[in-house]
């Protein structure tokens, strides 16, 4: 605005306005001539730029300018623009008199008189230095904080609008969500969501409960610009402004996907060790019950056998007798089972042909499961042959084709297929890389849940109904696969059948089949004559049954009750014909006294007797074993070999 002076002049008006000006320290107020020269200073003036009245009276005031504004002539512009619009104004580096720079603000007037010619320039400037510091080390933080958002890759940080549309985009969002800046400034947040958190609204109660409560965070499927899927933590701040209104929202997102995989498989882990711990103490009770089970069986069996005997001649109680021994020996096929849950059942590895095997079962299989059940076959032209028991794997063959039968009660197909796998490491689980045959047996039930299938071969698990299955028939195969290097694998889901798998290793070509369990059935015992035996067993009732029975049989008994006393009575007496002994008594085992009685003397004939395969690796294979529970027969049998061994070894040497 221009300013205009009157010709009048009031003498105590005009000393009122000076004081006034000089008494203004925070601005700059002085007058320059038509040429920029300075012809008034004020008390402000003097305090911020540092010239007394005397030294600036008179001078250019392009000497408050910087040698680069004055390069550009921007004090002669700055004079220029005022006499032709009438003022200027401007922010820009002054000089004080001691050559320190300060941020002003500049404003300067034209200054004419009545009759429009002008006379000078009103000119007042202002120290903004502090504001001038202050907006530099807010513009520097604002740069630092963009370029550590920009910079961060790790996470996704960006801002949306109040509709939701993205609005700026970093580094890490980039990266994480495969979007360039240009192609996602704009659009709405959602197009990060699966359809389904879409289609329920997920998006827009995110920003509610943002605006709502000032913060929303949660985890969840995100997608890529791909497509991809990726779990995400998510964090929406609401971001208010000065006056308190809500603009916008910041919002964070991390992939944590990795984190969620590691702790899957840490839970997985976790569940499969308790299953393990489980399922190994489950098998430790089973396998101790099985073996005192034993015990009890052959004291029970013995003493039936000589009571029958005895009674001969008594029809009724002999038939009581014989009811009795069925039930023993049917006692006995269930601590077998046991046994071979808990992977201690004694087994005879074979080299084996699948297909030959299956072949054999045929007639076995169909009779078992009966007319209204078809069995079909495939088997590929050459398949390698594998290493178990042939006994132990036909009884679990024949087992899982009973369970595929009473999966089908209206009849039905059941496949069973072979077919050879090189695993890799991981690939089935707990068996190592190598070369299986996947023996497998497919039903065409209505299958079952998820929670049946895991608790399918949990002992005493059974879903047949009450008195129809033991629930160890499953646990039994398990077992044997596990003892045998191999492993039982099922598969099933509703409505669509059942597939049991036997994974079993293939043989070595090079190696002979391995048979460390002698046969202990002779149909034509050859006459013996009377032995002394020593007995060895820590049960009092097996030990006094096994004496009753070789008395009996017309031998000589001599009972121990452990290892000490069996070594004791061998070195104070005269040594008997054969040592008979149980494998798990206490402070020494059955295995270790009969190691010490063949180096010590090695004329005496060796019987261990147990119900599990429970002896130390490289335990000599000649050592004739007899299974408990054992009845006198096999008693009988097993004195009548280790003689024939005795007899065989003399001629020999």
């Amino acid at each position: 605005m221009t300013a205009h002076v009157s010709s009048l002049r009031s003498g105590s008006l005009e000393d009122r306005y000076r004081i006034l000006v000089d008494a203004i320290t925070d601005y700059a107020i002085y007058m320059l001539d038509t040429e920029g020269r300075v012809s008034s200073w004020n008390s402000g003036a003097q305090r911020f730029k540092g010239y007394a009245e005397s030294e600036i009276l008179g001078e250019h005031f392009s000497r408050f300018y910087t040698d680069e504004d004055k390069a550009t002539e921007l004090p002669a512009r700055a004079l220029a623009t005022a006499r032709a619009e009438g003022r200027f104004e401007a922010e820009g580096w002054r000089v004080r008199k001691g050559g320190e720079r300060f941020w002003a603000h500049v404003v300067i007037d034209a200054i004419r008189d009545p009759h429009g010619h002008l006379v000078g320039f009103a000119k007042i400037t202002r120290d903004l230095s502090e504001r001038k510091a202050a907006e530099e080390i807010l513009r520097q933080s604002e740069q630092q904080f963009r370029l550590l958002v920009q910079g961060v890759t790790d996470y996704a940080i960006y801002m949306l609008d109040l509709d939701g549309n993205v609005a700026s985009w970093n580094a890490g969002a980039q990266r994480i969500k495969g979007y360039l800046p240009d192609e996602i400034i704009g659009e709405h947040f959602s197009k990060f969501y699966t359809d389904e958190d879409r289609d329920a609204g997920f998006p827009a109660r995110a920003l509610e409960t943002a605006a709502r409560e000032g913060r929303f965070e949660r985890e969840g499927w995100r997608i890529r610009k791909d497509g991809s899927r990726f779990w995400a933590n998510v964090i929406i701040d609401a971001i208010h402004g000065d006056d308190g209104r809500l603009v916008g929202y910041a919002k964070i997102t991390r992939d944590v996907t990795e984190k969620r995989l590691a702790q899957e498989a840490l839970d997985t882990a976790q569940k499969e060790l308790f299953q393990a711990q489980k399922m190994d103490a489950v098998g430790q009770l089973t396998g101790g019950v099985a073996h005192d089970f034993n015990n009890l069986l052959t004291a029970v069996l013995g003493s039936l056998e000589i009571a029958r005997k005895r009674v001969a001649s008594m029809p009724d109680v002999v038939g009581l007798i014989d009811n009795a021994i069925v039930g023993a020996k049917r006692g006995a096929s269930l601590t077998q089972r046991l046994l071979a849950f808990s992977r201690k059942q004694d087994l005879k590895l074979e080299v084996v042909s699948v297909p030959d095997l299956v072949r054999e079962m045929a007639e076995l299989l169909q009779r078992s499961i009966g007319p209204g059940v078809e069995i079909s076959t495939t088997f590929p032209l050459s398949l390698p042959q594998v290493l178990s028991d042939p006994n132990q794997l036909e009884s679990a063959l024949l087992n899982l084709c009973v369970n595929a039968r009473d999966a089908m009660p209206d009849g039905g197909m059941i496949q069973i297929a072979a077919r050879k796998h090189v695993l890799r490491a991981g690939q089935v689980p707990e068996l190592p890389a190598g070369e299986y045959v996947c023996l497998s047996v497919k039903d065409e039930g209505e299958g079952m849940d998820e929670e049946t299938l895991e608790k399918a071969t949990t002992p005493f698990f059974t879903t047949k109904g009450v008195g129809k299955g033991t629930g160890l028939g499953l646990p039994m195969v398990q077992g044997l696969m596990a003892q045998s290097g191999g492993r039982l694998v099922m598969k099933s889901s509703l409505a669509n059948g059942t597939t049991a798998e036997l994974w079993l290793p293939v043989a070595d070509r090079k190696t002979d089949p391995v048979i460390d369990v002698p046969s202990l059935v002779f149909e034509q015992p050859a006459p013996m004559r009377p032995l002394t035996v020593l007995a060895v067993d820590d049960d009092a009732l097996v030990l006094m049954n096994t004496v009753l029975m070789l008395e009996d049989l017309g031998h000589t008994a001599i009972e121990a009750h452990s290892g000490d006393e069996a070594l004791a009575a061998l070195q104070s007496g005269p040594l008997p014909d054969v040592l008979i002994s149980d494998h798990a008594m206490p402070r020494m085992l059955g295995a270790d006294l009969i190691r010490k009685v063949a180096g010590r003397h090695p004329h005496v004939g060796l019987i261990l007797a147990t119900g599990y395969a429970e002896l130390p690796t490289g335990e000599d294979p000649g050592v004739l074993r007899l299974p408990k529970p054992f009845t006198q027969m096999q008693l009988r049998d097993a004195l009548a070999a280790v003689v024939a061994d005795r007899h065989r070894n003399a001629d020999g040497n």
